[in-house]
């Protein structure tokens, strides 16, 4: 086999679980699935997906290295996460029930964020993560051998976005369909102020996690 072909399978099997877990990625695109429907999620998917290539440009700059060792730089992005998620739960904890004459007949919300904000959502949420800084920094610093070319590298990177966004594109389907919606219509609210709490979470647990 191949050592590059070896090495791939290596990455794209850790992506695979990485990508898998349940974390802030996971948390709002299936938020913006019940709540505004499978397109706004989609985008949003779109935009996580987008959010990688952030992380596999600063590993292949060597810059991931300068992050991890430098506790002002990654405390600094630890905080714009942990305010970012614990800001998109807080929106999601004030979630209001819906009234009966609220539920749209057909599967279309009322009211939706356009295309660029449900976007840049996604793509904030996975950009400012600290924890893909410390996965991608792994990955290209114990799993890809630094001797391997930078365009190969780069091929890595593009793979993995692209996993991502059709990861979270299929997630985006389920619970986006009909029925599903129509089911946590009833109590979605509910739904949003679990997830609000959970991204609460997950903020603070940034804000205050050392560094290691």
């Amino acid at each position: 086999m191949h050592p590059y072909l070896s090495q791939f399978i290596t990455v794209a099997a850790v992506h695979l679980v990485a990508v898998a877990s349940p974390g802030p990625d996971f948390a709002v695109v299936v938020r913006q699935s019940i709540t505004h429907g499978r397109n706004t999620a989609l985008w949003t998917s779109l935009g996580i997906g987008s959010g990688i290539l952030i992380h596999v440009s600063y590993s292949l700059l060597g810059l991931g290295l300068l992050i991890s060792r430098s506790l002002v730089v990654f405390s600094v992005m630890k905080m714009l996460c942990a305010l970012y998620l614990i800001y998109l739960g807080i929106s999601a904890v004030r979630t209001r029930p819906m009234q009966k004459s609220d539920i749209p007949v057909v599967d279309k919300p009322v009211i939706r964020p356009g295309a660029w904000q449900a976007f840049r959502t996604g793509f904030f949420t996975n950009g400012l993560n600290p924890k893909a800084t410390l996965f991608f920094l792994s990955l290209f610093t114990v799993i890809i051998d630094p001797a391997t070319p930078l365009g190969i590298q780069a091929g890595y990177g593009l793979y993995m976005a692209l996993a991502t966004a059709l990861w979270f594109s299929g997630l985006s389907f389920f619970f986006g369909h009909h029925a599903v919606r129509r089911l946590f219509y009833r109590i979605g609210h509910w739904f949003d102020r679990l997830t609000g709490v959970v991204l609460i979470g997950l903020g603070l647990q940034f804000a205050f996690s050392r560094h290691s």
